[in-house]
């Protein structure tokens, strides 16, 4: 029947429903059946929907209850199939859902595309009725505004998918978990008492000493679960999540070659589709009758609860263990940042109290030894004394100290241990929440792989006809010989034998895509490079302008506000940059046309890291590695732009200047990117949109505006897009926490303080500003826990050198123990300062204006022969030796930090010990439990057919000659005609034996005889 283009209509027939259920907004109109999912999408007509009961309708429609059947009508003809008033008087029974498929007479035609998209939702909602779901729409829609279409899905498809998806649920059978005892026992109960006041009051959080077996759900087995009610034993997670599985694999094959909701969305056909939230977050009226969405938002999602702990159960229950886990994740890291903040606090403590003992910082602010430097700049600086930057030694002694090193050490280690913390962990909530054993879903190709791989099919398919019209006919003269004809005969025959090719994209469909993203990636890559290089040339250009200045506090301050500037310009280089490379990320994995979601978030994942981990760390890469390596020595400097010289760290050293860019730009980018950009500036654009709506609307249209349903409020939150922003961001600040930590050591305590406010924010925008996402299993973390591994074994090198080249601790300890008279640090400013004659300098580079007169020779920080030696100005042996011993030092440092990593990943089981014992035990039990009912069911089988023979044989006279079968282990089915069917002669008549319910004591009566003495039919 060709369908023609009209308003979809799905009255519900039956009583109004209850004020209370029309304001929840979670329910069809009837009041009962449950909203597990929402369709939205936009319709754009020009006439209005029509009533409820039209007068006359149209030959072209279609009318489908909500369970897939075709409705009775009310005077229909025979002949034709169809009623004068399909919607009239008795046409239904109450509470059934219809769908009318047709054009309405009058109504205007639509344009093109919309007819089109109004077909393809005509196919894809029969095609979920014929799944069994139930639809329901508004019976009135507005002119261009959003539709919504509800769907139910009842018991039987619960069931169905459920039993098909393996989804775990807990049965009867339950058993006691182990009570610790002794001295565990009385600290457990201690730590319980003690960590009282930070538990969320959530019901859900205390499991007690019971635990219930739990087992994939199967229809046979419906007597093992514990079925109270059939509206509430699967939660509304686990609902939408079976609707979306629905909705995911329902295909368009008439109107549009398409599989799922997830490619009609990329289409254009719907506009979204979503599961709603449990009613509003706010309490309103008793707090014993809050919903798991108040819940959280009261106990998890407000700032007032940051010392709580998480309620990490109800998090999964109501998002799905992929965001259970995210959070979970982030709970543990959080809590792992105590112990590293205590310690950094601890080791800048150690700098702070030693900062007036420390000889080098000491030596160099003591105006009596008068070391005259060397000029900063050419001609227009002048000699300064070293004393000058007294302040710069000293901060820097806060962050360069010996204990620098036991800390870097302890952050290396402590990423270890926070690893195979968190692996143990995972397996835990793994095991409670029965997440054990699980096989990961097959997934459907992606929309945008499916249009690219229909057009390859119809370019074959275009090829093919060319070339059959191509080829000349070879059969003119009979050149064909009989050999070739029996070639070409064996050839077709083995084609249509062999089985069909299965159509994929290869490696030379995605040949451009690869090349656009390696190219893209490298000028990524350079681009970087260039923001970095273009804010050295604005440190190295306004040092030498500022030192030229007249004033002389503006000379002063050149190193405080070089530096202050430039790491400012490079965070907001850094948060433009990180933005277009989302974006560039994004496209470039659509360019590799990945086939499923799954293919396509871990490429996303990785580019986006790449990007913006070169983006973050690369300004901080040249601070502690590059800068002042380059310089060259005073008449012989290395000159950018053959004008401007490279500039050189401070007297005390680059630390501080390291120190000062890690901290700028990592509070900064949590401050500004994380909170401001991600929580403050959309709150404001919804406000200023709202308002905006509010004064557009006429005061008779508010009057007339209804109290919004809960899919309208859903709707108007902001769309889950998945966790990966989440993630990359706490993902770069455990890279500024591991990497660099040994510069800067208060960066685990700003961390926590980020991290406490991060979960309540995270949280607040789950629960109020987000769209419920689908509830997604998952077994871990996935690729991050690649990428978090990877990083704390390159924080193992990376503070390896920090420590060796860019601070002065290997140059302080070869001096103490190989040049030093006395044995201690007095005179080690002294060594590490070279010498340098004066009458050496370029012309032009001298000091033109000098205040200093009668200067020799100036110093510079470097490791060379003076001016006075055979040698001048090369390299001494000094350098040499400080060199091969910060070469010695990173060796022995990577491989003693990597072999206490292995020892404490050998100490620490990935599983813990109950774990593996109760897996045991429930495993056991759950085999106990089946053997147990297939013992049941064999024994009510043999008694069953001792009945069955006994009643033979006293129905029938005996014959000698024809015995009774002996009922042993292996009968089944018991000789002789049955007696008691009147004739004696007929066949008995035998029930089905496929349920359980047979086996229950239930008798079976015959057709033919229905009274007491019925027997039961032998299986």
């Amino acid at each position: 029947m060709q369908i023609s283009p009209l308003e979809d209509k799905i009255p519900v027939m039956g009583a109004p429903p209850s004020p209370q259920v029309r304001s929840e907004g979670l329910h069809f109109l009837d009041g009962k059946r449950k909203v597990d999912y929402v369709l939205v999408f936009h319709q754009r007509r020009h006439s209005s929907i029509r009533s409820l009961v039209s007068g006359s309708v149209s030959q072209d429609q279609l009318s489908v209850v909500s369970n897939g059947n075709f409705p009775p009508t009310k005077g229909s003809d025979p002949a034709t199939g169809r009623g004068a008033d399909i919607l009239g008087g008795e046409a239904a029974s109450v509470g059934e859902v219809f769908m009318e498929l047709g054009s309405a007479k009058g109504s205007e035609p639509m344009e093109a595309i919309d007819q089109e998209m109004h077909l393809i939702r005509q196919e894809f909602e029969a095609n979920l009725l014929e799944a069994g779901l139930e639809i329901e729409r508004e019976k009135e829609v507005k002119p261009n505004g959003p539709s919504f279409t509800r769907i139910h899905a009842p018991w039987p498809v619960l069931c169905r998918e459920a039993e098909f998806l393996k989804i775990r649920v807990p049965t009867k059978a339950s058993y006691e978990l182990k009570e610790e005892r002794g001295f565990g026992s009385s600290m457990s109960s201690i730590w319980r008492k003690l960590n009282q006041p930070f538990q969320p009051k959530v019901s859900l959080q205390d499991h007690g000493s019971t635990k219930f077996l739990s087992h994939c759900f199967s229809r046979d087995k419906l007597h093992l679960y514990n079925i109270s009610s059939k509206d509430t034993f699967f939660d509304n997670a686990t609902r939408g999540r079976i609707v979306y599985e629905i909705l995911r694999r329902t295909v368009c094959v008439r109107t549009c070659q398409t599989i799922g909701i997830s490619t009609l969305i990329a289409k254009g056909v719907y506009d979204s589709a979503f599961p709603l939230h449990d009613g509003d977050y706010k309490v309103i009226g008793h707090l014993e009758e809050r919903n798991d969405r108040q819940v959280l938002h009261e106990e998890w999602a407000r700032y007032s609860a940051f010392y709580k702990f998480q309620p990490i159960d109800l998090v999964r229950k109501y998002f799905g263990e992929k965001v259970g886990l995210y959070f979970a994740w982030l709970g543990v890291y959080t809590q792992l940042l105590v112990p590293a903040s205590i310690v950094g606090i601890i080791v800048f403590g150690y700098g702070v109290a030693t900062v007036d003992t420390n000889l080098p910082s000491l030596e160099m602010c003591d105006e009596r030894f008068n070391f005259t430097m060397c000029p900063l700049c050419d001609g227009a600086c002048d000699f300064w004394h070293l004393s000058t930057a007294c302040g710069t030694a000293r901060a820097s002694h806060l962050f360069d100290n010996p204990a620098t090193v036991f800390f870097a050490i302890f952050m290396s280690l402590w990423a270890v241990l926070f690893l195979e913390h968190w692996k143990r962990r995972q397996i835990s909530l793994s095991f409670s929440w029965d997440l054990t054993g699980i096989e990961e879903d097959e997934e459907h190709p992606r929309p945008k792989y499916e249009t690219i791989l229909l057009q390859k099919r119809q370019r074959k398919q275009k090829t093919k006809k060319k070339r059959k019209k191509s080829e000349p006919e070879k059969q003119e003269d009979g050149a064909v010989t009989g050999k070739d004809r029996w070639r070409q005969k064996l050839l077709s025959a083995m084609a249509a034998g062999a089985p069909p090719a299965v159509d994929k994209l290869t490696w030379k469909d995605r040949l451009p895509g690869y090349f656009i993203n390696i190219s893209s990636i490298l000028f990524m890559f350079g681009l970087t490079f260039s923001a970095v290089f273009g804010v050295i040339i604005y440190r190295i250009t306004v040092s030498a302008l500022m030192a030229m200045s007249p004033d002389p506090e503006t000379k002063s301050n050149v190193r405080v506000t070089v530096t202050a500037t430039a790491v400012i310009i490079n965070l907001v280089v850094i948060l433009v940059l990180d933005e277009i490379y989302g974006a560039v990320a994004q496209w470039l994995t659509e360019l590799e046309i990945p086939k499923t979601e799954t293919n396509f978030e871990e490429r996303l994942i990785m580019k986006a890291f790449m990007l913006k981990f070169m983006n973050a760390y690369a300004p901080i890469f040249y601070v502690a590695f590059f800068k002042g390596r380059f310089v060259g020595r005073p008449g012989n400097y290395v000159y950018v732009f053959d004008n401007y010289r490279m500039e050189e760290c401070a007297p005390g050293g680059c630390l501080i200047e390291l120190c000062i860019q890690l901290s700028i730009i990592m509070l900064g980018k949590q401050l500004i990117q994380n909170n401001i950009f991600e929580i403050g500036i959309p709150r404001k654009l919804k406000k200023l949109i709202r308002s905006l709506k509010e004064k557009e609307a006429t005061p008779n249209a508010r009057e007339d505006e209804k109290p919004p349903q809960q899919w309208n409020l859903d709707y108007a939150l902001a769309p889950f897009d998945g966790l990966t922003p989440e993630y990359m961001e706490m993902i770069i600040q455990f890279g500024f926490v591991s990497l660099f930590v040994a510069s800067f050591p208060l960066a685990p305590l700003f961390a926590l303080l980020n991290n406490i406010i991060e979960i309540r924010l995270d949280a607040k925008k789950f629960v109020t500003e987000l769209r419920r996402p689908v509830a997604a299993r998952a077994k871990d973390i996935g690729i991050w826990y690649n990428i978090l591994s990877g990083m704390g074994k390159l924080s193992v090198i990376i503070n390896a050198f920090v420590i060796s080249f860019t601070s002065d601790f290997i140059p302080r300890l070869v001096y103490q123990y190989m040049y030093s008279p006395s044995g201690t640090m007095h005179g080690f400013i002294d060594h590490t300062l070279s010498y340098f004659n004066v009458t050496n300098f370029k012309p032009g580079s001298a000091p033109q204006n000098s205040a200093h007169e009668d200067v020799t020779f100036c110093r510079y920080k470097d490791y060379r022969e003076p001016p006075w030696s055979s040698d001048a100005y090369q390299l001494s042996k000094q350098y040499w030796s400080v060199l091969a011993a910060r070469l010695a030092f990173v060796i022995l440092f990577q491989n003693l930090v990597m072999f206490l990593g292995l020892i404490v990943a050998w100490v620490i089981p990935d599983v813990p010990k109950t774990i593996v014992e109760q897996l045991k035990r429930e495993k056991k039990l759950l085999v106990n439990l089946f053997l147990q009912e297939e013992k049941e069911k064999f024994q009510l089988i043999q008694s069953l057919f001792t009945k069955d023979s006994i009643l033979q044989s006293n129905s029938q006279p005996s014959n000698p000659s024809q015995g009774l079968p002996i009922l042993g282990r292996y009968s089944t089915l018991p000789s002789g005609p049955a007696a008691g069917d009147g004739g004696g002669g007929g066949p008995r008549a035998r029930c089905r034996a496929a349920s359980f319910s047979q086996f229950s004591g239930k008798t079976c009566s015959s057709p033919k005889n229905e009274n007491a003495s019925s027997r039961q039919t032998a299986v």
